[in-house]
C-alpha cells in the first residue's frame, strides 16, 4: 500500500521515535561517504500552490543529498494552475515521479491528491497542518532536552494555525504537555483539538499568555498572519496585544528553556529581538533539522 504523510498521525508513535532517530543518525552523516543515498534514480516533485523558502529548499537538497533528483513546480507554472483537476495531476504525477511534496492551502486539497495518487504524497503545508515543521521541531526539542519528550511542558503563543494543531497531534503522539495561548477567537479549529484530545494529548488552551508558559521548557510562535491572511494583519495586530515573546515572558519559562519559530519572523511582533536572536533561541537550529527530519521522511517513504 501506498503511505502518504498528511499529518502526523500517518505514522504510529514508534514510527515517530524510530524517524527522529534516523534523523539524528542522517544529521551526522551529512557530508561523509558513510551518507546513504536510497533515492537514486528516483524523482520526486516539489509541488507548491504557496510561496515556500524553507520547505522547497529543505526538501530538494534533501532529495539530491538522499541520491535523487527534486522536480520544482509552481502551480502556476502548470495546468493545475489553469485549472487541471487535482485528480488528474495526481495520475499524472504517478506515472512520472516517485513521490510528490505538496504545499498548498485548504487540507482537502492534500487529501484529494492523496486519494488520487499511486505515489506516496506529503503535506509540506496546509492551512490546517504542517507536520513536516513538527519533525523539525520535536528533533530540535530533543536536542535540547533529551529523547523522552513524555511530559515536557511546550507552550504555544499566539494564532492556533496550522503550525498550533501539528503541535496538538504531536502532544498526542509523544505525550508533551502542551500549553496554547490564544487570542479570544484565534483558538485552534474545535475539530483538531478534539481530534488531538480523543488520541490521548494533554491539550490546556487559555488567553494567558504568563499562565501558559509559567515552567515551559519549549517556548514557541509563529506570525500573526499567515499566507493568505494579509488583509486580517491590522486586525490581528490589535487582537494579538499582549502576546508578544519578549525577555520578561521568557524568564516565566523554566531556567533552561529554548525559544523555536518555524519562520520567518516579524521582529518587534510575535516575537522580540531580545529572545529570537538571544541565548535561548534554537530557531536556526530548528530550519536546519527540517532537512534532516525530511530526508529521514523521505527514505521511509520513497526509497522502498
Amino acid at each position: 500500500m501506498t503511505r502518504h504523510f498528511r499529518t502526523l498521525l500517518d505514522l504510529s508513535a514508534a514510527e515517530l521515535t524510530a524517524l527522529l532517530d534516523r534523523a539524528d543518525e542522517l544529521k551526522r552523516l551529512r557530508g561523509t561517504a558513510a551518507h546513504p543515498r536510497p533515492l537514486t534514480g528516483k524523482t520526486v516533485a516539489v509541488l507548491l500552490e504557496k510561496a515556500s523558502t524553507r520547505t522547497r529548499i529543505s526538501f530538494e537538497v534533501g532529495i539530491h543529498e538522499l541520491g535523487g533528483h527534486a522536480l520544482g513546480l509552481a502551480s502556476r507554472d502548470t495546468q493545475l494552475g489553469r485549472g487541471e483537476p487535482l485528480a488528474d495531476t495526481a495520475r499524472m504525477l504517478s506515472r512520472y515521479t516517485h513521490g510528490v511534496v505538496f504545499r498548498t492551502f485548504e487540507h482537502d486539497r492534500v487529501e484529494a491528491l492523496a486519494a488520487a495518487a499511486s505515489i506516496p504524497v506529503i503535506n509540506g503545508l496546509s492551512d490546517t497542518f504542517h507536520p513536516c515543521q513538527l519533525l523539525a521541531d520535536l528533533m530540535t526539542v530533543r536536542e535540547a532536552h533529551g529523547r523522552e519528550l513524555d511530559g515536557l511542558p511546550v507552550t504555544w503563543i499566539g494564532d492556533g494555525n496550522n503550525v498550533a494543531c501539528s503541535w496538538m497531534l504531536a502532544a498526542a503522539q509523544v505525550g508533551l504537555d502542551l500549553r496554547l495561548a490564544c487570542p479570544p477567537g484565534f483558538a485552534p479549529p474545535d475539530a483538531v483539538l478534539t481530534m488531538a484530545r480523543a488520541r490521548g494529548a494533554r491539550v490546556l488552551l487559555t488567553s494567558d499568555p504568563a499562565a501558559a508558559v509559567a515552567g515551559a521548557r519549549v517556548v514557541t510562535t509563529d506570525v500573526w498572519a499567515s499566507m493568505g491572511q494579509e488583509d486580517e494583519a491590522e486586525r490581528r495586530r490589535t487582537a494579538f496585544h499582549g502576546y508578544v515573546v519578549d525577555g520578561a515572558l521568557m524568564r516565566r519559562a523554566a531556567p533552561d528553556a529554548v525559544f523555536l519559530h518555524c519562520l520567518p519572523a516579524h521582529r518587534g511582533e510575535e516575537v522580540a529581538a531580545e529572545v529570537i536572536d538571544g541565548p535561548t533561541s534554537r530557531v536556526w537550529d530548528e530550519a536546519e533539522n527540517r532537512l534532516h527530519s525530511q530526508k529521514a521522511l523521505l527514505e521511509l517513504l520513497v526509497a522502498p
